[in-house]
């Protein structure tokens, strides 16, 4: 029926269920699920060829969060990881499991963008950062022997890695009521250029709360 359609000049949206780095075979192995998360498996799942995917969505959260066991460079164990769970309400939906938590990992990112072909980016929960008076930003790790840019899978889970951050401004404003990008303030902006700089994809859609029309398109 999907190649039908496909033939038939119709758009197939795929949606995966998990993070990149759960991947059965490039993800932080053995931290891992039991199949294929990266935007590889709508073939293998839907039964089409690679060419027919088009445009591919990196959904991320403006912070990170893990499940679980497994390396999490950038975990905040402090106040600040509790506020962000409490603030996004990081919790397991059916078992109530707190998620660990913490500032966005760049090198992380870049690789799950490099794995999917991603082609625009869209940002979740941003306004779970509304009361932070500083945001930082891993864009960076370091090693015992030197600095690495990139996520290298083994230095991952072999530990080692203390972040790189770079610090910038929060907005201090509540941001859940805005519904237009242009209203966003200007540190919020600046945060998301400077994501949109490292990362050399842009970032579409912004979701400053739950309600549709929190979901900002650029």
């Amino acid at each position: 029926m999907i190649n039908e359609a496909l033939a038939n000049g119709k758009r197939i949206l795929a949606e995966g269920a998990q993070g990149s780095l759960l991947d059965i075979d490039f993800g932080t192995y053995p931290y891992v699920t039991s199949s294929n998360t990266l935007v590889a498996g709508a073939c293998t799942g839907l039964g089409v060829a690679p060419r027919h995917i088009g445009e591919v969505y990196g959904i991320f959260k403006a912070y990170c969060t893990r499940v679980g066991s497994g390396p999490f460079p950038t975990e905040l164990l402090d106040s600040l990881g509790e506020e962000i769970r409490k603030a996004g309400h990081e919790f397991g939906s059916t078992t109530g499991r707190p998620r660990r938590c913490g500032w966005i990992d760049l090198p992380t990112l870049k690789y799950s963008i490099m794995l999917n072909g991603v082609t625009q980016l869209n940002m979740m929960k941003a306004d779970v950062l509304d009361n932070f008076d500083e945001i930082k930003v891993c864009i960076n790790y370091k090693l015992p022997s030197g600095e690495l840019t990139g996520m290298v899978p083994h230095q991952f889970i072999e530990g080692e890695l203390s972040p790189n951050y770079v610090t910038l401004p929060g907005w201090q404003i509540d941001t859940n009521k805005i519904t237009d990008f242009d209203d966003l303030p200007e540190a919020f902006t600046s945060y998301i250029q400077f994501l949109e700089q490292q990362l050399d994809v842009p970032i579409t859609i912004v979701s400053v709360g739950p309600d549709r029309v929190s979901t900002l398109r650029r």
